[in-house]
C-alpha cells in the first residue's frame, strides 16, 4: 500500500512539474505576444509577432494578431496616403488662389486711384476688405500644410520664455487696446531657458494670443511658471466643453469665427509637439485656459540667464 501511495504521489508531483513548466511556458509566450505586440504599434515595422513556444493555442493567438495587424498596417498605410493627398491639395489650392487673388490686389490698386463716385468707392473698400480675409485664410492653409508635412522642429537655440512671450504680448497691443483687453502678465524673475526652434515658439504665442483675444470677454491673463508652462486664460461665455474640445482639431471653427479656417491653434498644436512640448485646453466654469509646457531637458536643468 505504501508503496502504491508513494507511487502516486511521484507521479502527481511530475504532472505538478509538468503543469507548471507549462504554465511557464504560457506566460513567456504571453510576455513575448504582449512586448512585440507593444513595439509594432509604436514602430512602422512589418515584422510579425513571433514567439518561442511550440503550444498550439499561442501560436494560433501569435497568428491570429499578426492578421489583426496587417489590417491595421494597411489601414494606416490608406490613412497616412489620404493625409498627405489632403495636404497636398491643400497646398496646391493655396498656390492657386494666390495667382487670381494678387491680381485682384493689384487692379484694386489701379481703381482706387481712379475717380469714381463715392458709392464706388464704399464698394472697392468692402471688396478690398473681403480681400485681405481671402490672402490671410489663403496663407493659413498654405503654412499649415507646409508645417504639418516637417518631420520634426527647425534649428534649435537657447531661448528666453520670458523674453520672446513679452515681445509676443507687445506686438498684439493694438489688438488687445482695440478690444479693451489690458493682459495680466505673471512671469518669474529668473529666465525661463528651453532649447527651442525661436520662430516656431513665437508662431505659437501668436496662435494662442489671437485666439484669446478671439474668444475673451474682455480679459486675458498670462502666466509662465518657472517649470516651463504658459497659461492663456479668459473669460469665454461664448464657448462650452464641447467646443473647447475641439479646439485643436485642423478645419474645427465654432460660429464666433466666421475668417478663419480652424487652423491657428492646430497649427500651434503641431509645432509645440515637433519640439517635444504638450499644449491642451480647458474649460471651467466659463473660463478657457490653454496650457502649453516645454519640460527642461537634464542639460537645461537649473539653468538661467
Amino acid at each position: 500500500m505504501a508503496v502504491w501511495l508513494w507511487a502516486f504521489t511521484g507521479i502527481l508531483a511530475v504532472i505538478v512539474i509538468i503543469l507548471l513548466i507549462k504554465i511557464r511556458m504560457l506566460q513567456k509566450a504571453a510576455g513575448e505576444i504582449g512586448c512585440a505586440f507593444a513595439e509594432r504599434l509604436m514602430t512602422d515595422s512589418n515584422t510579425l509577432i513571433g514567439i518561442s513556444t511550440r503550444d498550439r493555442q499561442m501560436r494560433r493567438l501569435a497568428d491570429d494578431i499578426n492578421r489583426e495587424l496587417r489590417k491595421l498596417r494597411a489601414q494606416r498605410q490608406r490613412f497616412q496616403q489620404g493625409d498627405m493627398e489632403l495636404k497636398d491639395a491643400v497646398t496646391n489650392m493655396s498656390h492657386d488662389i494666390r495667382t487670381p487673388l494678387t491680381a485682384i490686389c493689384g487692379y484694386l490698386d489701379l481703381l482706387e486711384g481712379e475717380e469714381v463716385s463715392e458709392d464706388a468707392r464704399r464698394y472697392l473698400a468692402i471688396i478690398r476688405e473681403r480681400a485681405g480675409i481671402l490672402a490671410v485664410l489663403t496663407e493659413e492653409l498654405f503654412q499649415y500644410s507646409v508645417i504639418s508635412s516637417e518631420k520634426g522642429a527647425g534649428v534649435r537655440e537657447e531661448v528666453v520664455l520670458n523674453r520672446v512671450l513679452e515681445e509676443g504680448i507687445a506686438s498684439f497691443y493694438a489688438s488687445l487696446a482695440e478690444r479693451g483687453i489690458t493682459p495680466v502678465i505673471c512671469m518669474p524673475q529668473e529666465s525661463v531657458v528651453r532649447a527651442l526652434d525661436a520662430s516656431a515658439l513665437a508662431r505659437i504665442i501668436s496662435n494662442l494670443l489671437h485666439n484669446a483675444i478671439k474668444y475673451s470677454d474682455g480679459d486675458l491673463e498670462v502666466t509662465l511658471k518657472e517649470s516651463g508652462e504658459i497659461i492663456f486664460s479668459n473669460r469665454a461665455s461664448s464657448l462650452d466643453k464641447v467646443q473647447v474640445g475641439r479646439l485643436f482639431d485642423r478645419f474645427y471653427t465654432v460660429e464666433a469665427a466666421r475668417n478663419s479656417t480652424g487652423l491657428g491653434l492646430s497649427i500651434a498644436r503641431t509645432l509645440t509637439e515637433q519640439m517635444g512640448g504638450t499644449i491642451s485646453a480647458e474649460y471651467e466654469r466659463g473660463r478657457l485656459s490653454v496650457n502649453i509646457s516645454f519640460l527642461a531637458a537634464e542639460s537645461e536643468a537649473g539653468h538661467g540667464k
